[in-house]
C-alpha cells in the first residue's frame, strides 16, 4: 500500500524535474541604468512572454574584460550580449564570439547588410550629434562641422568627446570631405584640423552623463554629444537644440558567446528580438533607434517620434554610418593610440 502510494508523488515529481530541465533560457547582459531597465520593457519582457523563456540579466558597463575571462575557462555563463559591435568583431576574431548562422536567424534579412557583421546584428543605434545653446544662437545655431570648426562666425566655448571615434570623422568633414568619402580616414589630415581647433576647445568630455552637465549648465555653448543625452536635457527644460545633419550613426549589437550554455535558445531569441515588430517598440521608452528599419513600417511608430530617431530613414540619410570595420582595423587601433598622445600634449 505505501508503495502504490508513493508512486504518483514520484510520478509528479519526475514530471517537475523534466519540465525544468527543459524550460528554455539564456543569460542576457547588458549596460545597466536606464538604459537595460527600458529594453527590458521593450525588448527582453515582450520576447520572453512571445518566446515562453526566461531571460535572466546581468550587466556590466565594460563586457570586454568579462567576456576574456569567462570564454577562457570554456565553459561561459553568459549567452548573449549587447555591446558596442567592435567588441563582437575583435571577440569573434579571438575565438570568443560565435560566428553566426544567418540562416537561423531569418529576421536579419529586413536589416541592411552594413549594419550587420558575420558576428553581430545591430540591436539599437544611437548618434552623436551637433547640439547648441539656442539662447546663444537663436534660431542661426551651427548646423555642420564646419560651422563647429568657424570660431569667428560661431564664437563660444566648445567641447568634444575624449575619444578619436566620431571625432576625427567630424574633423574632416569639417575640412572638406565628403561624406562619402571618408573612409578610410585620412588620419593626418584629420588631427592637423583638431590641432587647429583644440585651443578653442573648452571640455574633452570622457561620459555621457558629463556631456549633458555641460549643456544643462550652460558651461559650454556647442558640443559633440550622444543624441539620447541631448534630448534628456531638452526634456529637463534646458535651452538646447541639436541637428543630425551629419551627425554619426552608430549601433550597439548583440551577439552570442562562444560555447554559450543556450545556445539553441539564443539563436531563437536573437531572431525575435531584432524582428520589426518587437524592434518598433524601442522608442517608446528610450531616445534610441531601432536596429531593425522595418521597425518604422510596422504602424507603431508615429511620424513625429519617428522624425526624433536616429535610424529613421529620413534622420540616417542625413548622417554617417560609423564605419566599425575601419575602426577595428590595424589602422584603428593605430588611430586610438596617437590619439593618446594628442590629448595629452
Amino acid at each position: 500500500m505505501r508503495v502504490t502510494l508513493s508512486i504518483p508523488a514520484i510520478t509528479a515529481a519526475l514530471l517537475l524535474s523534466a519540465a525544468a530541465a527543459s524550460a528554455e533560457q539564456i543569460t542576457f547582459v547588458s549596460q545597466g541604468g536606464a538604459y537595460q531597465e527600458a529594453q527590458t520593457k521593450a525588448i527582453l519582457d515582450p520576447v520572453a512572454k512571445l518566446l515562453g523563456i526566461t531571460i535572466n540579466q546581468d550587466s556590466s558597463p565594460d563586457a570586454w574584460p568579462v567576456l576574456k575571462t569567462q570564454t577562457a575557462t570554456g565553459k561561459p555563463i553568459w549567452d548573449v550580449i549587447d555591446t558596442p559591435t567592435k567588441d563582437c568583431i575583435r571577440g569573434g576574431e579571438q575565438g570568443m564570439i560565435e560566428k553566426l548562422d544567418f540562416s537561423r536567424l531569418p529576421n536579419a534579412a529586413e536589416i541592411p547588410a552594413t549594419y550587420k557583421t558575420e558576428y553581430s546584428v545591430p540591436y539599437e543605434f544611437y548618434s552623436s550629434v551637433l547640439a547648441f545653446n539656442t539662447q546663444k544662437y537663436g534660431e542661426n545655431g551651427p548646423t555642420s562641422w564646419a560651422d563647429f570648426w568657424d570660431v569667428t562666425k560661431f564664437p563660444g566655448t566648445r567641447a568634444l568627446r575624449s575619444h578619436p571615434m566620431a571625432t576625427l570623422e567630424a574633423a574632416l568633414l569639417a575640412d572638406g570631405v565628403p561624406a562619402d568619402k571618408l573612409y578610410p580616414l585620412d588620419v593626418d589630415r584629420a588631427f592637423k584640423k583638431l590641432e587647429q581647433l583644440k585651443p578653442h576647445v573648452t571640455v574633452w568630455w570622457t561620459s555621457g552623463a558629463q556631456s549633458a552637465q555641460l549643456l544643462a549648465d550652460g558651461e559650454i555653448d556647442m558640443e559633440m554629444a550622444w543624441n539620447g543625452r541631448v534630448t534628456a536635457v531638452i526634456k529637463e527644460g534646458a535651452p538646447i537644440g541639436y541637428t543630425f545633419n551629419q551627425g554619426f550613426l552608430q549601433e550597439t549589437s548583440l551577439c552570442i558567446l562562444k560555447g554559450a550554455p543556450n545556445l539553441e535558445t539564443s539563436y531563437t531569441f536573437l531572431n525575435a528580438a531584432i524582428s520589426a515588430d518587437i524592434q518598433a517598440n524601442f522608442p517608446a521608452y528610450i531616445d534610441y533607434g531601432p536596429g531593425n528599419p522595418a521597425a518604422y513600417k510596422t504602424g507603431k511608430i508615429s511620424p513625429e517620434r519617428a522624425s526624433q530617431m536616429p535610424s529613421s530613414p529620413e534622420n540616417a540619410a542625413k548622417q554617417v554610418l560609423i564605419s566599425v570595420a575601419w575602426w577595428s582595423s590595424p589602422a584603428g587601433e593605430e588611430a586610438q593610440k596617437r590619439w593618446a598622445s594628442f590629448i595629452q600634449k
